[in-house]
């Protein structure tokens, strides 16, 4: 497994709460909010994050901003979602042989209210001590890749993303 880099936590925090939505200004194509996009329609995007814990970390979301779950979401469109984050999961899992892949819905209306799903798989022979929230945490570092090879990352998961045949996917 790749060192961990020290991330500036307080700086995505102070981001998060006081700058707009970083999904948002990704999809509206902002320079700044720059993401590498591994599948989208006009329902959901998928994008690696920019501060990876792991190599293959992965963000879904839908693209309309949407703040709640419970409220935010139909039935159907949750549903359509988590087809998207199984998919990927497939995805990620081919790619990098993954142990296992975590899920993980984080967000708040304090900070980064569009509803997403981290998706992100975990290596062979990570120690346990080092798994669950550890593996997550930005406290405990990030992984730093060039734009090129986040760029043939995400290739490489949008193919076999591609690969796979998923009818709940279609649009109702």
């Amino acid at each position: 497994m790749m060192a961990r880099q020290a991330f500036d936590l307080a700086g995505l925090v102070n981001r998060s709460r006081t700058g707009p939505c970083f999904i948002c200004r990704m999809l509206a194509g902002d320079p700044a909010y720059r993401h590498h996009i591994i599948a989208q329609d006009d329902f959901f995007v998928a994008f690696l994050s920019k501060y990876p814990t792991m190599a293959g970390y992965a963000i879904v979301c839908p693209k309309a901003h949407i703040e709640d779950l419970a409220d935010g979401l139909s039935p159907d469109d949750y549903l359509r979602l988590q087809a998207v984050v199984h998919r990927l999961s497939r995805a990620l899992k081919q790619v990098f042989d993954a142990e296992r892949i975590y899920v993980l819905s984080l967000g708040s209306q304090s900070g980064n209210s569009h509803i997403h799903w981290h998706v992100t798989p975990l290596p062979k022979g990570v120690p346990y001590e080092q798994q669950q929230y550890h593996a997550l945490m930005a406290e405990n570092g990030v992984l730093k890749f060039s734009d090129a090879e986040m760029a043939a990352m995400a290739a490489r998961i949008s193919t076999a993303f591609e690969g796979l045949e998923y009818p709940l996917l279609a649009s109702p």
